[in-house]
């Protein structure tokens, strides 16, 4: 089992940064893919970025991409998720998750994943 725990979200304007943080704990966070999700008010949830357990292989959406930077430091069980160049449309709750394995090419599916966080509420304001 691995307890997820995401921080960092808040309200900014269009054009601003933040940071998201997701905090792991329990079985070892190195054996994990980790990725991000959001899910705005009345829509699906949708994948933002996803990075491998060895902090190679990095995707984005494509909405996100050269925007949205996704990283690990596995000596401190933290995923992070940088993001830059903000705009209404990104508001969302963000999510956290972790696959235990690989069970498609993409790994973009909610599917794909056995654990997720409470979620962080970003809000954009234009």
């Amino acid at each position: 089992q691995v307890q997820l725990v995401e921080s960092g979200g808040g309200l900014v304007q269009a054009g601003g940064s933040l940071r998201l943080s997701c905090a792991a704990s329990g079985r070892t966070f190195i054996t994990y893919n980790m990725a991000w999700f959001r899910q705005a008010p009345g829509k699906a949830r949708e994948f933002v970025a996803r990075i491998r357990w060895s902090g190679g292989r990095i995707d984005y959406a494509d909405s996100v991409k050269g925007r949205y930077t996704i990283s690990r430091d596995n000596a401190k069980n933290t995923m992070y998720l940088q993001m830059n160049s903000l705009e209404p449309e990104d508001t969302a709750v963000y999510y956290c998750a972790a696959a235990s394995r690989i069970t498609s090419v993409t790994m973009r599916a909610l599917v794909d994943y056995d654990f997720w966080g409470q979620g962080t509420q970003v809000t954009v304001s234009s």
